[in-house]
């Protein structure tokens, strides 16, 4: 039988997807490690590459539901083919034009490319793609995978800066994002090879009332704010943290990697609970997790042992509300609308991800520590659970995905 034919192909899709979101995903998670580097040849605090790094999360979230929309219309390879290379673009921007104008026109491409080559496009080829009864599993593995690029990237990224600076590690992580145009040809759905998509048919705009007047949507939306505050926050601030605690730069980056790392088996066993089990209910879960472990960590005294545990937490943690997250949308639903739904809701995760970067760079700046930001994440994963705790999750006889 041809790998093209619909049993096969959702699988090519699906290393595919994982493939890009490795690498888009893995190296927007180094730009903590650049965060003293760049500050220092800005002559400015750390607040204003952290105001850089929330506007790309900001221009992340505002992009996705258009480039999403966008997908579900024409195909998400030729719109990720167009995020990787603006991407890569604003990677140079940052390398070439050191200037503040020049470091945030650069994470504003780069804040586009994730939106158009980022994890919101992956999910919804993936979930079109898959026979329903392997959605979650297969969503799931995207993310799973998808994490690998953090835990090798990171690393890479610190040991290419300690012995070329960082214009130079960013210029090869800006060739190794262009190179993932090959990667999104494996993403195309031949003529005819298509999954029929069960459900209602409509418009996008009435999807997106539908959604819009949804509680239980809402709430998802307004949790999905939390996973944004908190990732950002600690992948940029978290080595400065540590470092502040007396702990070398390669222990800081090693965390990151950690988390990485932690992230595949997190990420594989969240998609494989959704599955089986009440999608909101371990969500919730995940969050309240969150939130225990992050006040755990910061009441104990720093060490590598705790820096490395924390990743390994985390990293536990750490992307599995996607596939939980994209679940419920599916539940809700269905696939038709996928890209644009959940980009919507991803949306929030950024606006929380541009409060995370932006405070936590102006709190050092003006009190010289993190103690308060760190205490306001471990809340928000308790107000986390509650908010996912109340959706009300459609049976799975109900289920139109």
């Amino acid at each position: 039988m041809s790998s093209t034919t619909p049993q096969f192909r959702w699988v090519m899709i699906m290393l595919s997807a994982a493939a890009l979101v490795s690498v888009t995903f893995g190296v927007r998670q180094v730009f903590g490690l650049f965060l003293v580097p760049i500050s220092t040849a800005l002559d400015g605090g750390v607040q204003i590459f952290s105001l850089a790094i929330a506007v790309q999360n900001l221009i992340w979230g505002l992009s996705s539901p258009f480039f999403g929309a966008a997908a579900d219309r024409f195909g998400a390879w030729r719109v990720a083919a167009f995020g990787v290379l603006i991407y890569a673009v604003g990677l140079l921007s940052m390398a070439f034009v050191v200037t503040e104008s020049g470091i945030f026109f650069g994470q504003i491409l780069i804040g586009m490319g994730l939106g158009s080559a980022g994890i919101s496009i992956a999910v919804g080829a993936v979930a079109r793609a898959a026979p329903p009864e392997k959605r979650s599993l297969a969503m799931g593995l995207v993310t799973s995978f998808g994490s690998f690029g953090q835990f090798a990237l990171v690393p890479v990224a610190q040991i290419m800066m300690n012995e070329h600076g960082w214009q130079f590690a960013i210029v090869i992580l800006s060739a190794i994002v262009a190179s993932m145009v090959a990667v999104t040809l494996g993403m195309r759905v031949p003529a005819g090879g298509a999954r029929p998509l069960e459900g209602i048919t409509q418009s996008a705009g009435s999807a997106l009332r539908q959604a819009t007047s949804s509680r239980d949507y809402i709430l998802l939306t307004i949790g999905f704010f939390v996973c944004g505050l908190q990732l950002v926050f600690i992948t940029t601030h978290l080595p400065t943290y540590l470092q502040d605690a007396g702990l070398s730069a390669e222990i800081a980056s090693w965390s990151l990697a950690l988390i990485g790392l932690f992230n595949i088996i997190g990420a594989f066993l969240c998609g494989w609970l959704g599955g089986i089990v009440s999608k909101k209910k371990t969500l919730a879960i995940v969050y309240l997790l969150r939130g225990l472990i992050i006040a755990s960590f910061i009441s104990l005294p720093a060490s590598p042992a705790m820096a490395l545990f924390f990743g390994a937490a985390m990293g536990l943690l750490w992307l599995g509300t996607i596939p939980l997250t994209s679940g419920l949308i599916l539940a809700f639903f269905g696939p038709r609308h996928l890209s644009m739904l959940y980009g919507l809701v991803f949306l929030s995760h950024q606006i929380g991800s541009f409060a995370g970067a932006w405070l936590g760079g102006i709190w050092y700046d003006v009190f010289g520590n993190y103690e308060a930001m760190w205490w306001l994440n471990a809340a928000a994963g308790f107000f986390a659970f509650a908010v996912n705790w109340a959706i009300r999750e459609p049976k799975p006889a109900a289920v139109p995905a």
